[in-house]
C-alpha cells in the first residue's frame, strides 16, 4: 500500500476517533501513534498524516458547509461517521491541498469508503466530492 493512502486510512481512524470522543486532535494524534508504536511508522508517513488531521480540524466549520451544501436531504450529523470523515478529509484535500490533483483526492476517497463503509457509500462520497470540486473549479 502506498504511503498516502495508509495516511489517509491513518486520518479516517483518528477523525472517527475524535468524532466520537470529541478529543483535542494532539491528544488523538498522539495517543494513536503510541497505540501503533509496533508499527515502525515512518516520520514521512506520521508528518502528512498529522498535516491533514489538523488541517481539516483547523477548517471543520468550512468543510462541514460545504458537505451539507451538497449533500441534499441529509443532515452532516445523520451521515454514518466514517463517510462523514471520509467526506471531510477529501474535501480538506480539494480545497486547501494545491499539492494533492483533485481526481487523487477522490479516487482515494472513494477507495475509502468501499473498504470501510457501506456498499453505496463510494458512491455517496463520490458525488458529494466531485460537486466540490467544481465549484472550486469554476
Amino acid at each position: 500500500m502506498r504511503k498516502r493512502t495508509k495516511a489517509r486510512e491513518y486520518v479516517l481512524q483518528m477523525l472517527y476517533q475524535a468524532d466520537i470522543t470529541r478529543g483535542s486532535w494532539q491528544d488523538i494524534l498522539d495517543s494513536f501513534w503510541l497505540s501503533n508504536d509496533q508499527e515502525n511508522i515512518s516520520a514521512e508517513l506520521k508528518d502528512f498524516s498529522a498535516e491533514l488531521l489538523k488541517g481539516v480540524v483547523e477548517h471543520m466549520q468550512e468543510i462541514d458547509e460545504k458537505i451539507s451544501k451538497y449533500a441534499a436531504n441529509w443532515k452532516l450529523e445523520r451521515m454514518a461517521f466514517v463517510d462523514r470523515n471520509i467526506m471531510r478529509l477529501g474535501c480538506f484535500e480539494l480545497i486547501f491541498r494545491e499539492d494533492i490533483p483533485p481526481k487523487v483526492t477522490i479516487n482515494e476517497a472513494v477507495e475509502l469508503a468501499k473498504k470501510y463503509s457501506g456498499s453505496e457509500s463510494g458512491k455517496f462520497v463520490n458525488a458529494i466530492l466531485d460537486q466540490i470540486k467544481i465549484e472550486k473549479e469554476k
